[in-house]
């Protein structure tokens, strides 16, 4: 009896096919996923999201397959780094400003409705988007000012008692109950009252409510600007305190 081997040439081909078929069906599982759970947000930032999470898995897919027929890849590695640097590069500006945003939503006092000025431009914020702030001036002039530019300029709020308004942004499961974890944020906030401007009830509102997860602002009106620190510093660490306390007591009926 004659054994049949297949030879090391065919096997290096077969396993090549393969990896790229399972790359192929993890990119489409991945894609399909993430076309769900990104529906809320920025379209634009979104479809780059995508397409670099696609990219990183067939570059990874492609790299062990190539590995299985014997190719070296030093070579190819140094290139894609390189192409990564450039990448980066390319698109410092976008990214510069996508992440300022989200620093600006802690430290920069500002919101919609605001007067600003920055860098010799003035107006009444009317929109804050990834990428820039959007400003309206007296004439009706639209002003788009970069992101990036909050954490480079002096900004200038002349809106008055602007410094009295404190937003907190809050993110929450749907299956936490929002009328019970509003009364708990709410209860925690009473105990700042002292610290807090009385006439001016804490407010927690649905900014953004996708298909896992529910974005919240909670907006306080404080007494003194210089306990702003403290008590935003209080705050979120009652915020992660409740979250976690509901996150145990939710049936799993409802997490299903």
């Amino acid at each position: 009896m004659v054994a049949f081997v297949i030879p090391a040439e065919v096997t290096e081909v077969i396993s090549f096919v393969g990896i790229i078929v399972v790359t192929w069906l993890i990119a489409h599982f991945v894609g399909s996923f993430l076309g769900r759970i990104l529906r809320i947000g920025p379209p634009l930032v979104l479809a780059h999201l995508r397409r670099l999470t696609l990219a990183i898995i067939w570059l990874m897919g492609i790299l062990v397959a190539l590995a299985q027929i014997g190719l070296h890849l030093e070579i190819l590695l140094l290139l894609i780094g390189l192409a990564g640097v450039a990448l980066a590069i390319a698109n410092r500006e976008t990214l510069e400003n996508v992440a300022s945003k989200y620093f600006a939503d802690f430290y920069i006092p500002l919101k919609i409705g605001d007067s600003i000025s920055i860098r010799g431009f003035s107006g009444k914020v009317i929109e804050i988007n990834p990428i820039s702030t959007v400003l309206i001036t007296g004439d009706e002039t639209l002003i788009s000012v970069p992101n990036s530019l909050f954490l480079r300029e002096i900004v200038v709020n002349s809106t008055p008692k602007a410094w009295k308004e404190v937003t907190i942004p809050i993110l929450i499961r749907n299956d936490i109950p929002l009328a019970g974890f509003e009364s708990n944020i709410l209860k925690s906030c009473h105990k700042l009252k002292h610290l807090l401007d009385e006439r001016f009830p804490p407010i927690l509102a649905v900014k953004n409510r996708g298909t896992k997860t529910t974005e919240l602002t909670l907006t306080l009106m404080i007494k003194e600007p210089e306990m702003k620190d403290v008590i935003i510093s209080d705050v979120t660490g009652k915020v992660s305190e409740i979250k976690e306390g509901m996150k145990r007591t939710v049936s799993p009926e409802s997490k299903g």
